[in-house]
């Protein structure tokens, strides 16, 4: 029974009072960024990068593995030019994976490029394991060999899982899905600083340790569903409303009931209709789309300053680089810091990045980079800077901390956002295999421009790099945070800017629902 109006006003003895805005609609997330969505994005989006873990590996280990290998005692080992080709090859080689991900992505789909991905970095670390010992020739080309195929890895690695996290997850929870590449990366580089620390002098133990986690990272690959905006370009209709619905909280099924997940799919679809109705352009005729070449441009020059500014260098070269830059601690130990420094930094970068904007990250990294270069070249030649305790030490972990706030992490970030659909997976690729093969450049030719000008000088150059770099990212980087991907698209094509649209679907519109 209910209580009547009499009762109501004096239960309990007190007097009802009238409380505003009742009659107002109840406020609900959207279906995308419940948690049982959130989740399942989350976890799938987890499970893809448990793989991209190699890459970090494969950056890492000339650092841990350069001083036996280069050991004149050991009965196999390789000389200074061939120690140059094993920490820089497999940067030569990335550019070949970052062209094979874009044909494997639009070929084979997002989850298939991903079990080629962790197919072909068991093969390369088997080979290094098993490097002969007793034949230098055999020794040098087999450990080569490996290395390239780790490279074509991280190449291959780098655009399928954040082309995966944009399409799957809704523009609240992107840019923190996104960031799983980056933290993946930062998490193989920590951990293979780890284990150097603690095993010097057997590169094929540690090998064989990498082996044994990349089959663990190829069956957390197996159960993940295919991204439905792939499905649905394939005409895969009803596998594609099953991943839909799996990744907005609701049952796997192949019918639509939800109205949000409906309009979603509509309106993805009636966008691929539309493409597949215009005239069939190729890749190359699609560059003279503003909204093509534009972010081409815009991301090749951005993983152009990444590698000139020194940040990869700092990685492969790392504990070499402490010692030159006068720390007295133990190298190892210092690599160690840089690679918990970097970790530690790229984990709560989605937050970052939406706190701070994609322009306001990339311009305080690399203000603050260029700071840290220049007082690691002061060091060398101030006697005062040279008083201060612990300044080298601090000056490459601030370096490190920095670059992940912006300019490390925002290429990798940035290439899932600004592409368009119909060429996002060949234009991820191109982009990759051009800042890959900067990167090769920096890294062959970085022993040779240390012997030739000195370390202080090539700190110097990479400081003056990260102040034209900011400049860069002030002029020619567009702000994505809190748009569609499609508003990027428009804003490519038109030149116009508009503001960020709070939106639920990834690149669709939908209804807000009323205030």
């Amino acid at each position: 029974m209910g209580l009547t109006d009499d009762e109501l006003h004096t239960s309990n003895g007190r007097q009802a009072q009238i409380v505003s805005g009742l009659d107002r609609p109840l406020k609900t997330k959207p279906l995308g960024e419940q948690p049982r969505a959130v989740r399942r994005q989350a976890m799938a989006v987890i499970l893809a990068n448990v793989g991209v873990l190699s890459t970090g590996m494969t950056l890492a280990l000339p650092t841990v593995t350069l001083d036996q290998l280069k050991d004149v005692t050991e009965p196999v080992h390789l000389n200074g030019t061939q120690a140059s080709w094993f920490a820089s090859v497999n940067a030569l080689a990335a550019p070949l994976g970052g062209l094979l991900s874009g044909v494997l992505l639009d070929k084979i789909g997002r989850k298939r490029t991903l079990v080629v991905l962790n197919i072909l970095t068991i093969v390369a670390w088997i080979l290094l394991a098993t490097a002969s010992q007793t034949d230098s020739h055999s020794f040098f080309w087999q450990l080569i060999v490996s290395r390239f195929i780790l490279g074509i890895g991280m190449g291959l690695a780098s655009a399928p899982p954040g082309v995966y996290a944009a399409e799957i997850s809704v523009p609240r929870t992107r840019g923190s899905l996104i960031l799983g590449t980056s933290i993946s990366v930062a998490g193989g580089i920590t951990i293979l600083y780890g284990i150097g620390y603690f095993i010097r002098d057997d590169f094929r133990l540690i090998a064989l340790i990498c082996c044994g986690y990349q089959l663990v990272a190829l069956l957390c690959v197996l159960p993940l569903p295919e991204s439905h905006c792939w499905l649905l370009a394939k005409k895969r209709v009803a596998e594609a409303k099953k991943s839909l619905n799996y990744f907005r909280g609701l049952d796997k099924s192949p019918h639509i009931t939800h109205p949000q997940v409906l309009e979603e799919f509509q309106v993805l679809q009636k966008s691929l209709q539309l493409r597949d109705a215009e005239e069939k352009a190729s890749f190359l005729r699609s560059l003279r789309l503003p909204e093509v070449h534009k972010p081409l441009l815009i991301l090749m020059s951005l993983f152009a300053f990444q590698q000139l500014t020194g940040i990869f260098v700092v990685i492969v070269y790392a504990v070499q680089i402490s010692e030159e830059a006068g720390i007295s601690i133990d190298p190892f130990m210092c690599a160690l810091l840089i690679g918990l420094a970097r970790l530690l930094t790229t984990c709560p970068m989605g937050y970052v990045l939406e706190a701070w904007g994609r322009r306001r990250a990339g311009i305080i990294s690399t203000l603050g980079m260029g700071a840290c270069m220049f007082l690691l070249a002061g060091h060398s030649w101030s006697s005062l800077l040279r008083d201060v305790p612990y300044l080298p030490v601090v000056s490459i972990v601030g370096f490190i901390v920095l670059s992940t706030l912006g300019l490390y992490t925002l290429p990798f970030f940035m290439i899932s956002e600004l592409f368009p659909q119909k060429v996002r997976g060949p234009a991820s690729g191109l982009t990759v295999a051009v800042g890959m093969f900067i990167s090769f450049l920096c890294l062959k030719t970085f022993p040779d421009l240390k012997a030739a000008i000195g370390m202080s000088q090539c700190f110097v150059f990479f400081g003056v790099m990260a102040l034209l770099a900011m400049l860069f990212i002030y002029w020619a980087l567009p702000e994505t945070r809190r748009r569609t991907l499609l508003e990027i698209e428009e804003q490519f094509r038109s030149g116009k800017r508009r503001a960020p649209a709070e939106v639920e679907m990834q690149e669709v519109f939908v209804r807000k629902p009323e205030q």
